[in-house]
Formats: C-alpha cells, sequence, structure tokens
C-alpha cells in the first residue's frame, strides 16, 4: 500500500500521542482522557499494520478504552471509540455470526455515546451505520471469497498463497477507508491537538 503524505503526517501524529499517553499512563494511570487518547491512537495505527498486528493493536485499544469507561462509564468520547474498535473487530472477522456480535455490541456502544452527547450529529451517523454494518460484512466477506476463488486453482500454490495475501490485505483496506468515511473513525485527533508536536521540517 502506497502511504500518501496525509497518511504519513496521521502516522507520525498517531504515533507522537500513543508514546505520549504512554508517558502519561505512568503518572496518573486514572486519567480516562488520556487512555482515550491512547486506545484512538491505537485504532490509527492498526491501519497501516498487517491483519494479525492490526488485530492485537484493536485489542490493546479495546482494553485501553475499558479501562476508561471503568473510571468514567458516561465518558461519550470514550464510548464512541469503544463503537468503532468493536465495528472494526466485526470487520476484521470473516465469522458472520462472530461479526453480528461485534456490531451489536458497537451499536450498543454508540447509542450510549448518543444519550450522552444528543446533539453530537457524527455518534448519530455512527449510530445509523451501526444498523447497516451487518449487511456490508457479508458484502465484504463475498467480494474476497470471490477474489479468492478467482485466483486460479491451476496456478501454483505459492503464488495462490500471495495473492490471497494480498487480497487480504487489499480488503482489509476497503474495509478500513469505509469506516473512516462513513464513520469518522479518527475524529479522537481533534482531542489529542493540543498535544501534537510541530510537523518535522520538510
Amino acid at each position: 500500500m502506497e502511504f500518501s503524505q496525509a497518511d504519513f503526517d496521521r502516522l507520525l501524529v498517531a504515533e507522537h500521542t500513543r508514546k505520549t499517553s504512554e508517558v502519561n499512563y505512568a503518572k496518573d494511570p486514572l486519567d480516562a482522557e488520556n487512555l482515550t487518547k491512547w486506545g484512538g491512537a491505537l485504532l490509527e495505527l492498526a491501519q497501516f499494520q498487517t491483519v494479525s498486528d492490526a488485530k492485537k493493536m484493536i485489542n490493546d485499544a479495546i482494553s485501553k478504552l475499558d479501562e476508561a469507561l471503568m473510571i468514567k462509564p458516561s465518558k461519550h468520547e470514550t464510548l464512541w471509540c469503544m463503537g468503532n474498535a468493536l465495528s472494526t473487530t466485526a470487520f476484521m472477522t470473516t465469522d458472520s455470526d462472530e461479526a453480528k456480535v461485534s456490531f451489536d455490541k458497537a451499536a450498543q456502544f454508540f447509542r450510549r455515546a448518543v444519550d450522552a452527547d444528543p446533539g453530537n450529529e457524527l455518534y448519530q451517523k455512527s449510530l445509523e451505520v451501526a444498523a447497516k454494518a451487518p449487511e456490508l460484512h457479508m458484502d465484504f466477506q463475498k467480494a474476497a471469497a470471490s477474489q479468492q476463488g478467482m485466483g486460479g486453482a491451476s496456478s501454483a500454490s505459492s503464488t495462490s498463497t500471495a495473492a490471497k495475501k494480498k487480497k487480504s490485505s487489499d480488503l482489509k483496506y476497503d474495509v478500513f477507508g469505509w469506516i473512516i468515511l462513513a464513520v469518522g473513525i479518527f475524529a479522537w485527533v481533534g482531542m489529542a491537538k493540543s498535544h501534537i508536536p510541530p510537523p518535522p521540517p520538510r
């Protein structure tokens, strides 16, 4: 995957936020705002990883967001971030029943975020999108299956495996792209703006 300058800038910001959050956590493990930023940074960074590393990072994000919600159960930014983390987890699983469980949980978190901040259009949009997510997941799975099916049976197995990995990787970026577009998964950057270092000189 080619990185644009905007992708690279987002990657730098997310990595800086992750490191800063880690340092702040050592000083104050009960700072829900910091934990939310940390979880958001991990979600952002997950986009730039392999599928298996992305899954680990998303699970780590969920555990940070869980910690934040234990401290402040009604913090709407955290609730919304958790909805995004669970949606992303659902899109990355091939099992539709397992995905539905994650989508349902995500919808509950989006609903709680809307309840906590009813005027927030992004939260309302996220809740609307969550209702359509299982259907979209099925479409993605069908597309992935047909892409893999087209990697002809007659080709050498190593070529086929490489093609499957590439298709799987492409699909992952399609999924992330959809989530970013439809849900605005990374608005947490707005929360982190006060902590952003100046961009490096070009």
